[in-house]
């Protein structure tokens, strides 16, 4: 968190093994992920999209300065947790926003995750290759 800064809200987005913290101020629109530029940390366009999906939804793409930290998973479950950080703050901003962003599919919680490896098989549920003979 930048010091001297007042946030405006608070709020934490899961997905897969990830967890994002995203603090929202007002500000012209800038996207800081673990004190690095959206370009920097994220440099495929895919998971840049999906980060600024739900303010592009409710168009405050430049009213807000977010300050992300996220730490676990990889590229995927880490966008999907800020996008779901970044759509419980809007939500928390401003409610008339809130039917647009869960019509959206942006506040319902990913809750997929891997499933453990069982023993005696390859994978979760991939069985060794059968040899007859």
């Amino acid at each position: 968190m930048a010091k001297g800064k007042t946030y405006k809200t608070q709020t934490v987005g899961r997905r897969k093994t990830s967890v994002a913290r995203v603090y929202v101020a007002d500000g012209s629109g800038k996207i800081t992920i673990n004190k690095r530029e959206l370009t920097d940390y994220f440099p495929k366009a895919t998971s840049r999209y999906v980060v600024e999906q739900a303010l592009n939804l409710v168009d405050v793409r430049d009213k807000y300065d977010l300050n992300i930290n996220v730490k676990g998973g990889g590229t995927t479950g880490q966008s999907g947790a800020i996008r779901l950080g970044i759509a419980r703050a809007l939500a928390e901003l401003n409610a008339s926003d809130r039917g647009a962003l869960k019509e959206a599919g942006f506040l319902r919680r990913d809750s997929r995750k891997v499933e453990r490896k069982k023993y005696g098989l390859a994978g979760a549920r991939r069985s060794y290759q059968f040899s007859k003979r």
